[in-house]
């Protein structure tokens, strides 16, 4: 992909990201450095794209993973800078307990998420990774009212699964 290309797609695609940015900094100009960051990112590595595939679908993942790095980065940062003064003393325990809780509660959701048939799960996903209701239409062509009642069936059987799961948990202990 060329220089010109690469800036032709990625202008037309730049209002479209803010949303998603904005959704995993909140914050207006965390989301703008996002998006620079993430141009630059994709720039730099704009010969791995494979012309032909989903432009929109590789940014946004580069731009996710761009947000990760930089949350590591402060999360880090802030753990290290801070005055000696200024330490809080933790039940590490709780901490790990957290954790690991954390890491169980992603999985059992993502055991729920793979319960969902293709045609529910598929459109749930790009909504959720920040595609608007008529790209996710054009993307899979369906009518946009059918992707609509498939992102809210999706929701539906993912609230109660988890509450059904939640209901199982509570009554075990």
């Amino acid at each position: 992909m060329s220089t010109i290309e690469f800036n032709s797609h990625f202008d037309s695609l730049q209002h479209k990201l803010l949303p998603f940015a904005y959704r995993l900094t909140n914050n207006v100009e965390d989301a703008k450095d996002l998006i620079q960051e993430t141009a630059l990112r994709a720039y730099n590595n704009k010969e791995k794209f494979e012309v032909g595939t989903n432009f929109r679908a590789w940014v946004t993942t580069i731009m996710r993973n761009t947000f990760i790095n930089i949350y590591r980065k402060k999360k880090n940062r802030n753990t290290t800078s801070e005055p000696a003064d200024s330490y809080v003393f933790v039940n590490e325990a709780h901490a790990v307990d957290n954790c690991a809780y954390s890491n169980m509660m992603m999985m059992e959701l993502h055991k729920i998420l793979g319960k969902l048939d293709l045609i529910y799960r598929k459109p749930f996903l790009m909504f959720y990774e920040g595609y608007k209701y008529e790209e996710i239409a054009s993307m899979m062509e369906l009518p946009i009212g059918t992707v609509k009642s498939r992102i809210f069936f999706a929701r539906q059987k993912l609230m109660s699964n988890i509450q059904l799961q939640y209901a199982y948990t509570t009554t075990m202990n």
